[in-house]
């Protein structure tokens, strides 16, 4: 059904003029190899090995290598996307936010997923050891707090924004905030007792960062526990540029929402399980990207 919606939403390329038609096709003289850039949420072996099977069916359907690469943190992913060095990528919202600021209508979201529960959207959670005295959010007063990146939308973003309309200003709630690098890193740093807690991205007690943490051994089962969540957030899209070829984006759009019932493997690999794929939009985006400008301003006022 998905697949479907998509390739309707598209122009038929057999409908285009002859000659139209077959400049859409020659995207490949161009474009010899094709660049997926991924935001650093977890160790880099883990993502690009998750990735493998992504760019063995992308190279069969789109007939060029497909390459994947992680970013070193999440702007870099949307620098590699904005200059050139990349032509998709996996961002989340508020690095989406910060693509769209900077490229503006260059850069736009095709798809996002569809996760186990078959729900379009998480959470970010704060969490602690599993045997911390900290039983809710009030008891974090005083705490140490690590973020995950600046441009991590459950990491940082969203988590400051609705801290602060609780009455909780990181700044001062705290005792001392930092920035981990990663979610798996954030995790980390509350096991080791670097922070009493962190934020980390959460889609369900069955998909979320700790939870697949301790699957690949990472972590003990437990290890860990929830104090706070926050609403709803869109899930992360993949984004294309929209300065490429039309036929290169419309070869790329119809492989992805063909996958999941062309290589389900690989499909289940690359999302973490996730139950498919949902067409995303720029509007998805647009309470994110609110929260973003606020959040902009506040730091532009304390600078002032």
């Amino acid at each position: 059904m998905i697949a479907r919606r998509a390739a309707l939403a598209l122009p038929a390329l057999a409908l285009l003029p002859p000659a139209a038609a077959a400049a859409q096709a020659d995207w490949r003289a161009g474009l010899r190899e094709v660049r997926f850039g991924m935001i650093s949420v977890e160790n880099e072996r883990d993502a690009i090995a998750r990735l493998q099977g992504l760019s063995a069916y992308m190279g069969r359907e789109l007939g060029v290598p497909f390459r994947v690469f992680r970013g070193s943190d999440y702007a870099a992913v949307v620098e590699a996307l904005r200059s050139g060095h990349a032509e998709l990528g996996y961002l989340g919202p508020a690095s989406y936010g910060l693509a769209r600021r900077v490229m503006g209508e260059r850069i736009a979201p095709i798809f996002r997923y569809l996760d186990n529960a078959g729900m379009e959207g998480y959470h970010s959670v704060m969490i602690v050891k599993a045997d911390s005295p900290v039983q809710r959010l009030e008891d974090m007063r005083g705490r140490t707090l690590g973020f995950s990146d600046p441009n991590s939308t459950s990491g940082f973003q969203v988590p400051g924004w609705f801290l602060r309309r609780q009455g909780m200003d990181p700044a001062t709630f705290f005792s001392r905030t930092g920035f981990t690098g990663s979610h798996e890193q954030g995790v980390m740093a509350v096991i080791n007792g670097t922070y009493d807690a962190a934020v980390v991205a959460y889609s369900n007690d069955e998909r979320n960062t700790f939870q697949r943490m301790a699957e690949k051994g990472m972590i003990p089962a437990g290890a860990v526990r929830v104090v706070w969540r926050s609403p709803l957030i869109p899930n992360s899209p993949i984004v294309l540029r929209m300065d490429l070829p039309e036929g290169f984006r419309r070869d790329v759009i119809a492989a992805f929402a063909a996958m999941p019932e062309r290589d389900p493997e690989a499909f289940r690999a690359m999302s973490s399980n996730a139950r498919g794929l949902a067409p995303a939009r720029h509007e998805d985006y647009l309470d994110i990207m609110a929260i973003l400008e606020e959040n902009a301003q506040r730091r532009r006022e304390r600078r002032s």
